[in-house]
């Protein structure tokens, strides 16, 4: 047996965290080291889970259908990896949903309230 087999079942997280650095030097070396969201330079000498550190992301999310390889997959900062966590189609239309709703909410009030002022401030003869 190989020790990277042995690796695998019995330290899992160490044979995980060494698969990982392996494959952010792959991408590093393919995209660079800017973010692909902000485009601002990323840095790799800070501890892992840092916001500033590189993370991981994929360009089209295994859930939509997108694969898991190295094609599919970019460096980010870890702020800015989070931000485009819930921008699924489903979570998109609820948004907009939400804001079309809020929107009629506000001039329903507002046509209410102008309605009341215009009836209160006219002049009763």
């Amino acid at each position: 047996m190989s020790n990277s087999l042995v690796a695998r079942y019995v330290t899992p997280w160490k044979y995980r965290r060494a698969q990982e650095a392996a494959r952010v030097v792959e991408l590093r070396e393919r995209d660079g080291d800017d973010c692909r969201r902000c485009r601002r330079p990323m840095r790799f000498d800070l501890p892992r889970g840092h916001d500033a550190g590189p993370r991981i992301q994929e360009v089209v999310f295994a859930v939509n259908g997108g694969p898991g390889e190295l094609h599919n997959q970019c460096l980010c900062h870890g702020r800015c990896n989070g931000v485009g966590a819930d921008h699924t189609g489903e979570v998109q239309e609820r948004r907009r949903r939400e804001n079309e709703a809020k929107l009629f909410a506000k001039s329903r009030s507002r046509k209410g309230a102008a309605a009341a002022a215009q009836a209160g401030g006219a002049p009763r003869h």
